[in-house]
């Protein structure tokens, strides 16, 4: 296996590009999707809702396992028979994907998302991104970055930070996924009634463009500062660069910059509960970690969902999508 093939290991990761290695993967957020909105919990549940092929469900649902987000749990139909259940790593990642599901429904598929019955006041939540310690809104534009960490400290470590320039011609090991496997967006890929949009898929289901996107938050805006920071080809930067140009979530300046457009700025939601779920669960190189402050409260708070109805946290055992295709409750998470 060459240099350029060779498979990272995750403790060269920073805890935000350890986050990125296990999630950003079109399928991997589709398994956990149904898991969470859906229940399944079988290897043929999986297969029959994705049409995934055996092979990569497999692949994926190992690699789940193996990060702590599933455990194999036993049962009997006739004979012993296997399911894959979340364990509490797992389920905390459900404020992460109802996130990714908010900003669709605000920018890209207004009304798309199923009313989300909040069981404590009876009404449709409509969730949005608040403080968890004044429960106030929380965006992108009242929130600084504690401790400064840039991007390759933060993706990659600070150990590896130094080596990021040299490497980036030629080497995904940046952020490189430990599958290392293809690109999972597919262009003009039927829409899910259920499931994320294609422009999620696009931001969230490559390692490569996530990375971009971790990449803007943390301040970077040029070319050079994206592909030294990352560790990235300059023929799959331009690639990414362009497709979120397409999608409006960059803006290309004059001088040569990208800047977060106000749908861009948006998906700071997501954002949040990325480096919440990442610090809170990942190992942290020493160096590499840091906090979003929100400005006015002046704390760095854990971000949460707010009801926009009864303004109190949402929970997860306490919310339940109502799916049009029948008009029953589905449950928003395990229980």
């Amino acid at each position: 296996m060459s240099g350029a093939e060779r498979e990272p290991r995750r403790t060269e990761l920073g805890a935000i590009g350890q986050a990125l290695a296990i999630l950003a993967d079109r399928w991997v957020l589709l398994i956990l999707q149904r898991a969470f909105l859906l229940r399944i919990r079988t290897f043929a549940g999986w297969r029959d809702a994705l049409g995934i092929s055996e092979s990569v469900l497999a692949a994926r649902l190992r690699e789940l396992v193996g990060h702590g987000v599933f455990e194999l749990s036993a049962y009997r139909d006739g004979r012993t028979r296997h399911e894959y259940r979340l364990t509490e790593r797992g389920l905390r990642l459900w404020t992460l994907l109802m996130a990714i599901q908010v900003w669709e429904r605000d920018w890209v598929a207004p009304g798309g998302l199923p009313p989300l019955l909040h069981e404590r006041c009876g009404r449709d939540a409509e969730p949005y991104l608040g403080c968890g310690t004044c429960l106030r809104p929380m965006s992108a534009r009242d929130t600084r970055t504690e401790n400064g960490s840039p991007v390759a400290t933060a993706l990659t470590g600070p150990a590896r930070r130094g080596r990021a320039v040299s490497r980036a011609a030629a080497s995904p090991e940046a952020i490189g996924s430990p599958r290392l496997h293809r690109r999972t967006v597919r262009a003009g890929a039927p829409a899910d009634p259920i499931g994320y949009r294609q422009a999620s898929m696009e931001i969230l289901g490559d390692r490569w463009s996530s990375g971009v996107l971790v990449g803007a938050f943390l301040g970077v805006r040029r070319f050079v500062d994206f592909q030294s920071g990352l560790g990235i080809a300059p023929s799959v930067l331009t690639d990414r660069l362009r497709r979120f140009v397409d999608l409006d979530v960059f803006g290309s300046r004059p001088d040569g910059s990208y800047r977060l457009t106000d749908k861009g700025l948006a998906f700071f939601s997501v954002f949040a509960f990325l480096v919440d779920w990442a610090q809170r669960e990942l190992p942290v190189p020493a160096g590499s970690a840091f906090s979003i402050t929100h400005t006015f409260c002046g704390t760095a708070s854990r971000p949460v969902l707010l009801c926009r109805a009864c303004g109190g946290p949402l929970e997860r055992r306490a919310v339940r999508f109502v799916l049009p295709a029948d008009g029953a409750p589905c449950g928003g998470a395990p229980r």
